[in-house]
């Protein structure tokens, strides 16, 4: 098996004009007096000239270019994230946000202590102000870093409406 192999594959190179000027001699040689490699080279030769004659390469049309572009300009090109982004949700969390930060200032200025008089002009007593007992420190910095990423986020969106707002009033 590894010997036909072998004859075959130097026949395809003989077949395909891959061979040198020697080895070509030597398979002409090979091909008068063997009949193994006779019997091989016609098998090779038939399924060559079958190929040959079978595959035509087809040509494109004309308007194969024009064609290719219009099946692209019938591709649905996908939404922009704006678009599929509830305006509504982020407004709502906002606002929880807002509310809460109020509400924890609100309860801030009813701790201070408005009726001591002291030689300083803002003067309160913090001991009183004491929110670990109903947060954590782990708790109070999750939010205090969260309303910092949204006041970013707000920032960015406030932004890039004013430059996109700018863009269209120069064209």
């Amino acid at each position: 098996m590894n010997e036909e192999h072998e004859i075959e594959m130097r026949l395809w190179n003989y077949i395909d004009g891959n061979v040198g000027a020697e080895e070509k001699i030597q398979i002409e040689e090979l091909l008068s007096r063997d009949l193994k490699w006779k019997q091989i080279y016609a098998q090779l030769q038939e399924l060559h000239q079958m190929v040959k004659d079978d595959l035509e390469v087809e040509e494109p049309s004309m308007r194969f270019a024009k064609d290719v572009m219009d099946e692209i300009s019938k591709i649905k090109i996908a939404r922009a994230t704006k678009s599929y982004i509830n305006r509504e949700i982020i407004t709502a969390i906002a606002a929880f946000f807002i509310i809460l930060i109020g509400a924890l200032l609100i309860y801030s200025f009813e701790q201070i202590n408005w009726g001591v008089q002291s030689n300083n002009a803002a003067s309160f007593d913090l001991r009183k102000f004491d929110i670990s007992k109903y947060l954590s420190q782990p708790v109070l910095n999750i939010f205090w870093m969260s309303n910092v990423v949204l006041a970013l986020i707000l920032l960015d969106r406030y932004l890039s409406r004013k430059g996109k707002h700018q863009e269209h009033t120069h064209s």
